[in-house]
């Protein structure tokens, strides 16, 4: 099964946010392939961003 955005007009906003996401831990995402990471750093992106989702939506819980 193919990985699809559920709305494809966020694709762009999801690959900023990633982007910023690695930047804050240090890891240098390029646009496209990007198999070369480590498992860490792929890890340390992800969990940026579960990180800054869970953020988002407590601060719109106040």
């Amino acid at each position: 099964m193919a990985k699809q955005t559920l709305v494809p007009q966020a694709r762009e906003a999801l690959d900023k946010f990633k982007m910023e996401a690695a930047s804050e831990v240090g890891v240098n995402l390029k646009n496209g392939y990007n198999g070369d990471l480590t498992s860490k750093q792929a890890g340390s992106v992800g969990g940026q961003m579960v990180k800054k989702m869970i953020e988002s939506y407590e601060n719109g819980m106040k």
